[in-house]
């Protein structure tokens, strides 16, 4: 059993640990957020509203379906994903937003060039045959923005007739955070450092 002096030294002990892992978490977002890459991604919405957190747009960008054939390093027997990592490569377009290049599964086997960035992703759902139009769904984890309440609704219905799009951070490893919520030119939303 216990005493009262090693309960209260075991509840601090506990208490330091949980802070300092959450501290972690905290600083390395806020590590992409500040020092990462950016790239500015178009969006497409899907679904405004989370009952327990509010106001959201789940994404949808251009590196959110993957042609398989872009994969350059598809093993010919392949048929599908078997819950992978993939890194896509992102180079600037004329227009100012970024689209896919070219992936691999694992990690790409060259550095990007300076106009080049990559992005880590992972793979879930899988393909069935080869067919010209096939494609993969890479995760990245920057697939929600979530907006101040009552604000979804309208955002949305503004993204059905004009451009929005996304300006990630992306740290070296092409691990993403979303920076902000851009309508054209203008930031709408931007998220905090910490």
């Amino acid at each position: 059993m216990m005493t009262g002096k090693r309960l209260v030294i075991s509840a601090l002990v506990l208490a330091i640990v949980q802070i300092g892992f959450l501290s972690w978490i905290i600083a390395g977002r806020a590590a992409i957020l500040r020092s990462g890459k950016e790239v500015l991604l178009k969006i497409e919405p899907v679904d405004p509203r989370d009952l327990l957190r509010g106001d959201y747009i789940v994404l949808g960008y251009d590196i959110s379906r993957i042609p398989v054939n872009m994969i350059a390093n598809l093993p010919a027997d392949k048929q599908s994903s078997d819950d992978t990592s993939i890194v896509v490569r992102l180079k600037k377009g004329a227009d100012g937003y970024w689209t896919p290049t070219t992936a691999w599964f694992g990690k790409a086997p060259v550095q990007a060039a300076t106009d080049e960035a990559d992005i880590a992703g992972h793979v879930s759902a899988g393909w069935g045959l080869r067919g010209e139009g096939d494609t993969i769904a890479p995760d990245y984890g920057i697939e929600r923005f979530y907006l101040p309440e009552g604000q979804g609704m309208a955002i949305q219905n503004d993204m059905r007739v004009r451009p929005f799009g996304i300006k990630l951070a992306l740290a070296a490893d092409g691990t993403a955070q979303i920076k902000a919520l851009m309508d054209g030119d203008k930031t709408l939303f931007e998220e905090p450092l910490y």
